[in-house]
């Protein structure tokens, strides 16, 4: 499957984002949101509508909204807590070209938790070092601007938030690189809250090394690109038509 078209692309991806996800078990019913800027627009983005599960979303079913909450195309509603966090985060982080928040168990799980932080404990927490944000006020719904814009301000330069007692956002320049991360993220949270559940001391890798570490992992940048386009495929696989017009 070939998309010229950037925005048709763009489609594609966050669509096989979403149905990766919902195979991962990284959804929740219908809710959480994945949205991309849209190509040659960023005043418009793209987000999963209101209502669909993430297994049966196509491209066309993908809604182009502005950040005041107008439907640009698309025939479905967007959910509100869409728009209040994931269009100020389009808008007030230069890193959120895509912009993924699930609550996703495990990393919910560590939300949960008096002073809850992903530990430098695994190979796979290591590619996060110095790249997470901890907003620590949670404050209900997300249904406000104002709420869209704290949570940005709690992310700073981040490309990583976790959100206390709610969930996580995971920010990336591409579809495939975000994903990778939020992927890898579950992993770290799960290996960590297994480790916990043994009673025993976690080990920290000292910082030098987790910082050689993630300076490795981010030399291998092109791994996310062949991961997201494996995926593809598995969805080409077992889901053949998922790309193609739901009208």
């Amino acid at each position: 499957m070939l998309a010229n078209n950037p925005v048709t692309q763009a489609r594609h991806d966050l669509t096989a984002a979403l149905r990766s996800a919902a195979r991962h078990g990284l959804n929740e019913g219908v809710c959480n949101h994945f949205s991309m800027t849209v190509p040659g627009r960023e005043d418009l983005f793209l987000v999963n509508p209101q209502g669909l599960h993430w297994s049966e979303v196509r491209p066309s079913d993908l809604v182009m909204a502005d950040g005041a909450g107008n439907i640009i195309e698309g025939r479905y509603p967007v959910e509100p807590t869409a728009f209040y966090i994931h269009a100020r985060l389009h808008a007030g982080n230069p890193k959120a070209a895509v912009v993924l928040h699930t609550h996703m168990p495990y990393a919910t799980a560590i939300t949960s938790l008096r002073d809850g932080r992903i530990e430098m404990c695994t190979q796979n927490a290591l590619r996060y070092w110095n790249r997470i944000a901890y907003d620590d006020d949670y404050a209900g719904l997300a249904l406000s601007p104002q709420e869209g814009d704290r949570m940005t301000r709690a992310m700073g330069d981040k490309e990583i938030l976790f959100l206390r007692n709610h969930g996580v956002i995971v920010c990336g320049p591409t579809v495939a690189q975000a994903y990778d991360d939020l992927y890898y993220l579950e992993r770290a949270a799960m290996v960590q809250v297994l480790a916990m559940q043994t009673g025993r001391p976690l080990h920290i890798v000292d910082e030098s090394c987790a910082r050689h570490t993630a300076e490795q992992v981010a030399g291998e940048a092109q791994q996310a690109f062949l991961h997201f386009d494996s995926l593809k495929r598995l969805l080409d696989r077992d889901e053949p038509g998922w790309h193609e017009s739901s009208d």
